[in-house]
C-alpha cells in the first residue's frame, strides 16, 4: 500500500465482463490488484451481467442494465456515479467520460482519466462525418457538428485531476488538445493470463490458422484481413469479436470466395477468446488506429507471432523483426507477402514468437499495478493524504 494510505476507489467503466474488450479485461484486474493492496474498490458499468465470477470477487460491481440506457441515459449514469460515489476518495474512469465529469460537479473528488484514443474521432468515423486518419483528425478543421464533439472532448479532459494515456505518442497528441504535460501520465498497459487456458483450434480447411480479436469497426481493417487471406489457399481466419461492421465483412468474405475459411465467432468470454488466440499460428491486427493495443499483448504472451500496422503506441511495444512485424496500415500487398512468408514458415513463427514472449515480460502486471496507485494516491489533495 502507498505510504499507508487506504483508498475507496470508484471505477466507472463502459464495459465489463462478461462483455469482451480492453476495458472488460483490463478493469477486472485493476479491481482486483487495488482490492489486494488494501483499498476498497467499486466498479460501476453499463452491463447486462451478471458474470459466472461476480461472487468470487473481492469488490463491489455495480451494473447499470443496457435496457435502462435510453432514453435519458446520461442523466441515469450520472445519478448513478452520484450515488455510488459519495462513499469514494477518489474516481477513476475508463470511459461515461461525460456523465462522470458531470457527476463530479456534485462529488468533488479528485478525478483520474484513462484516455486510450479520440472519442470525437471515432464517433465522427462510424457516423461517416469524417474519413480521415486519426492523426489527419487531429490536425484539421472541420464543420460546426465535428467541431462540437471535439469541443466536448477536450472539455471533459480538461475537468480531470489526471490524466493517464498508455503511450508516448498518445501523450504527444492528448497534450495538443490543451491539456497541460504536467497532468499526463504515461501507464503502458500490462498484461496477465488467466489460469487454465487451453487451445482451442477452429474446425477450418487450412493448416495455417490466422486469428483476428476486435471490435469491428471501419478502422480495424478486417475486410483487408480477409481479402488477403482469400488469396492465400492454405490460410484460414478466424475472427473474435463484434460490431457494426460485421453484416458487411460476412458479405465480403462470400463476395472474395473465402467464406469457407473464414469463421465469425463473435463475441468470446477472455478465457476462450484467449483459447481461440492460442490455437492459431499468427495473430493479425491490421488497424489504422491503435493505442497500445492490449490484445497484441495477449497475443505476445502467448507465444503468437504477431503482424500489426506500425500506428500509435504499438511500436513502442512491438520490433518489427525482433518480437513480430510491423506494416504500413496502407499496404494490403505487404500484409499479403508477411502472411505468406509466416504460413510457409514454422521456423520463423516460432523465432517471432519466442522474440514475443520475452518482450511482453516487460510489461509486468504488478508494475502497472504499482504505478497506477501511486497516481491514485498522488491525485488526493496534500490534506487527505492520512490513513484510513
Amino acid at each position: 500500500m502507498a505510504a499507508g494510505r487506504r483508498l475507496r476507489i470508484l471505477i466507472v467503466t463502459p464495459v465489463f465482463p462478461p462483455d469482451i474488450g480492453g476495458h472488460a479485461t483490463a478493469v477486472p484486474l485493476v479491481a482486483e490488484a487495488q482490492t489486494a493492496r488494501g483499498h476498497r474498490v467499486t466498479v460501476l458499468c453499463v452491463s447486462d451481467g451478471p458474470d459466472a465470477t461476480d461472487g468470487r470477487r473481492r469488490y463491489a460491481v455495480v451494473r447499470l442494465p443496457r435496457h435502462l440506457w435510453r432514453p435519458w441515459r446520461w442523466i441515469r449514469t450520472a445519478a448513478a456515479i452520484i450515488r455510488v460515489g459519495r462513499d469514494a476518495d477518489v474516481l477513476l474512469a475508463y470511459g461515461l467520460a461525460l456523465e462522470t465529469v458531470a457527476a463530479n460537479w456534485i462529488l468533488r473528488r479528485p478525478l483520474v482519466l484513462k484516455v486510450v484514443g479520440d472519442l470525437a474521432w471515432e464517433r465522427a468515423t462510424l457516423l461517416g462525418w469524417t474519413r480521415d486518419t486519426f492523426e489527419d483528425f487531429q490536425q484539421r478543421r472541420y464543420g460546426a457538428r465535428v467541431e462540437l464533439l471535439r469541443w466536448f472532448r477536450t472539455w471533459w479532459t480538461r475537468q480531470a485531476s489526471t490524466i493517464i494515456v498508455h503511450s508516448r505518442y498518445m501523450l504527444r497528441w492528448v497534450s495538443q488538445w490543451g491539456i497541460p504535460v504536467e497532468r499526463l501520465r504515461v501507464l503502458y498497459n500490462s498484461v496477465e493470463l488467466p489460469i487454465g487456458v487451453v487451445a482451442i483450434r477452429p474446425p477450418l480447411p487450412a493448416p495455417v490458422v490466422v486469428v483476428v480479436v476486435a471490435r469491428l469497426v471501419p478502422w480495424k481493417q478486417v475486410d483487408r484481413v480477409i481479402s488477403v487471406v482469400a488469396d492465400l489457399p492454405d490460410v484460414g481466419l478466424v475472427i473474435v469479436g463484434d460490431g457494426p461492421e460485421r453484416p458487411r465483412l460476412e458479405r465480403w468474405a462470400r463476395e472474395v470466395g473465402a467464406a469457407s475459411r473464414v469463421e465469425f465467432v463473435g463475441q468470446r468470454p477472455r478465457t476462450e477468446a484467449l483459447g481461440i488466440m492460442a490455437g492459431g499460428d499468427v495473430f493479425v491486427l491490421y488497424s489504422r488506429w491503435e493505442g497500445v493495443p492490449h490484445v497484441v499483448l495477449e497475443a505476445m504472451t502467448l507465444g503468437l507471432p504477431v503482424v500489426a500496422t506500425a500506428v500509435g503506441g504499438t511500436p513502442e511495444i512491438l520490433r518489427d523483426g525482433e518480437s513480430g512485424c510491423l506494416i504500413p496500415p496502407d499496404d494490403e500487398e505487404g500484409l499479403r507477402r508477411v502472411v505468406a512468408a509466416l504460413a510457409s514458415s514454422p521456423e520463423e513463427r516460432a523465432r517471432l514468437a519466442a522474440g514475443a514472449q520475452r518482450a511482453a515480460a516487460r510489461f509486468t502486471h504488478a508494475r502497472m499495478m504499482d504505478e497506477l496507485e501511486g497516481v491514485l494516491c498522488a491525485a488526493l489533495p496534500a490534506r487527505e493524504s492520512g490513513l484510513r
